[in-house]
């Protein structure tokens, strides 16, 4: 561990502040610890909002269970990790130590010197509290860490594994199984990986124009949206318009409890459109792309009527230009359609659809979209009523 901690300073040209203190835990005590630490900060209720507004968007269905998801998920994708909250490493000992932890420990060990640089939680401020209140720009700033610690820990193995690191990891994927990821909804399969693929470009990106030092930059001015990540090209100049808050609490009275609000962003947007709960609803993925990378902004608020059990949903994007916003109203329309059948309600810039779940409006004005999903077309119309 000492051997690979001082390749990696050579390699990540970022010098430590002091020790990494291990602790050497066997598999299960790892499990426990990471359970217990996720769980701290994610109650049975948030769960149970998630899975509400995930339902909302088509991306989940309505009795999905969130939280026993993730505690089989947790159990399942067990390795090392280093802990920016007590600053240690927490190392497996009961499984050896050849490639695949080795390999691992390169990318964790990253994470430590990231960390004592930069300082994770203070310092570019990513904590659970503050990715619940932004977690776009949450989602951003873990791309560049995941993208900073894989693109590291491939320089590793190229420059430091050995035949037998090689051989180790061959196996290790040779025989790894990983049933509960392999079975989770689509659109999480998507998003578990996006802080790696993605993130890993953003970042040989910035490496490639700028070296060590672009990379270093980076958590000085940090990327602030997934469009940044998708399109490194775009950062740091291109940043999201702010799109104004509707606040429809006043208007839908008492009933109507605000559940989430925020950013959806061009990940998101694109997850909406080609990864949703219904196969037959899905674009492809360049149509998908192309018509959620014209995203300039937007804000989301979900409401719940908990008397009733329903949802709604009141989505608001401004879009780079007119163009981008119709190729993104055509892309929700062929999908609406294709989810719900022809619609109920057709103007020049509105298509309203109503299904079993409810009503699906959509329209477009100029440079901006808003879709609707209300349980009916009196809550639809009202909250239409509202939005600028």
């Amino acid at each position: 561990m000492d051997q690979i901690e001082s390749q990696v300073i050579v390699l990540r040209k970022l010098q430590p502040v002091g020790t990494v203190s291990r602790r050497l835990l066997s598999r299960g005590e790892l499990r426990e610890k990471i359970e217990t630490d996720f769980f701290e900060d994610y109650s049975p209720e948030e769960a149970q909002e998630d899975t509400i507004v995930l339902s909302a968007l088509g991306l989940l269905d309505s009795g999905f269970d969130m939280l026993t998801f993730y505690q089989d998920l947790l159990s399942e994708q067990i390795a090392g990790q280093y802990d920016h909250k007590s600053k240690e490493m927490d190392v497996v000992q009961d499984t050896g130590f050849g490639g695949t932890e080795r390999l691992t420990y390169a990318h964790e060990y990253t994470h430590a010197l990231q960390d004592q640089n930069f300082d994770i939680e203070n310092g570019l401020n990513y904590s659970s509290e503050s990715c619940e209140q932004d977690s776009e720009r949450c989602a951003a700033i873990q791309a560049l860490l995941e993208g900073d610690a894989s693109m590291l820990e491939l320089d590793w193995f190229n420059n430091y594994a050995t035949a037998d690191d090689l051989r180790d990891i061959q196996n290790f994927y040779q025989n790894y199984e990983s049933p509960v990821y392999d079975n989770a909804p689509d659109f999480l399969r998507e998003d578990f990986i996006f802080p790696y693929i993605y993130g890993q470009s953003f970042v040989e990106y910035l490496y490639n124009n700028g070296g060590i030092d672009a990379i270093n930059e980076a958590y000085r001015e940090l990327p602030v949206s997934t469009e940044q990540i998708l399109h490194p090209e775009r950062y740091p100049h291109d940043r999201p318009i702010e799109v104004e808050n509707p606040n429809l609490s006043t208007l839908l009275g008492d009933q109507w409890q605000e559940l989430d609000t925020g950013v959806m962003g061009e990940w998101y947007t694109y997850l909406i459109l080609a990864h949703g709960r219904e196969p037959s609803a899905r674009l492809d993925d360049i149509e998908a792309q192309i018509a959620s990378e014209g995203w300039g902004g937007d804000i989301y608020l979900v409401y719940y009527d908990e008397q009733n059990e329903a949802a709604l949903l009141v989505m608001h994007t401004s879009w780079e230009s007119e163009n981008d916003a119709l190729q993104f109203f055509d892309a929700f329309r062929k999908h609406s359609t294709a989810r719900f059948g022809s619609p109920s309600s057709v103007e020049n810039n509105r298509f309203r659809w109503i299904h079993a779940d409810g009503v699906t409006d959509l329209s477009i004005e100029g440079q901006n979209t808003t879709w609707i999903f209300a349980p009916d077309e009196a809550t639809a119309l009202l909250v239409r009523s509202a939005i600028p």
